[in-house]
């Protein structure tokens, strides 16, 4: 007799575990991908800041607010090799970083804006509420150059692929708002032939360049930046 009751019971208890967990799985499903970028992004922080500012003197790249499709992109062609960068290479990998945590964490890290005015403090705000503020800020100090140029060229040799803003297209990055450091660095990469392109060939557009030209391509670039946004 008590046998088969456990044997009456154990369908309805099979129910029960099946229902759980399809009900644990309908929550994962529906929980917001902000939720598991931000948890992703906690190892990027380590290089690229809590709110994805980047190092100060362009170490490393800003990737707040950058363009989820070239986030993307990217994360996925260090993760192939295609783009070879040591300390990213370990983070890519599937067994860490598969395709749905590139998708959330790109997604996160894209819509994060940071301000780039300095904020107002109340007399009552303490030193960890200023600084947490304070890290948050992002002013591009204004390169040097020939701003005319700088536009005359952005406009004809980049604005195609990046924006007449300069804030990207598709899978191409947003320009304005990052480090002119680190734009300088990656573009002597591309002319070196480090860098992989999606122009055919070694030979693009900055290989054409002077060195001057593309020191006034960054100054304008940092002449157009939004005051009120990123």
């Amino acid at each position: 007799m008590h046998e088969a009751f456990i044997a009456l019971r154990m369908p309805y208890r099979l129910t029960v575990a099946l229902i759980c967990l399809a009900a644990s799985g309908a929550i994962q499903a529906e929980a917001p991908a902000g939720d598991t970028g931000k948890e992703i992004n906690g190892v990027c922080a380590a290089c690229h800041g809590e709110f994805g500012q980047g190092g100060k003197r362009g170490e490393y790249p800003r990737i707040a607010g950058q363009r989820a499709a070239y986030l993307k992109d990217q994360l996925k062609s260090f993760r192939a090799r295609k783009r070879i960068n040591l300390p990213m290479y370990p983070y890519t990998q599937e067994r860490e970083l598969s395709d749905a945590d590139i998708e959330a964490v790109s997604e996160y890290l894209a819509a994060i804006e940071l301000p780039t005015k300095w904020p107002e403090f109340k007399d009552s705000d303490d030193a960890l509420t200023r600084l947490a503020a304070t890290e948050k800020v992002m002013i591009i100090p204004r390169a040097e150059g020939d701003l005319q140029n700088g536009k005359t060229l952005y406009q004809k040799e980049c604005a195609a692929c990046h924006a007449k803003d300069g804030r990207g297209r598709g899978k191409f990055p947003m320009l304005i708002g990052q480090y002119t450091n680190y734009l300088m660095k990656q573009a002597e990469a591309y002319i070196k032939g480090e860098r992989p392109h999606d122009e055919e060939g070694t030979v693009g557009i900055l290989n054409r360049l002077k060195a001057q030209d593309i020191q006034d391509i960054l100054a304008y670039l940092t002449s157009i930046q939004n005051p009120d946004g990123q």
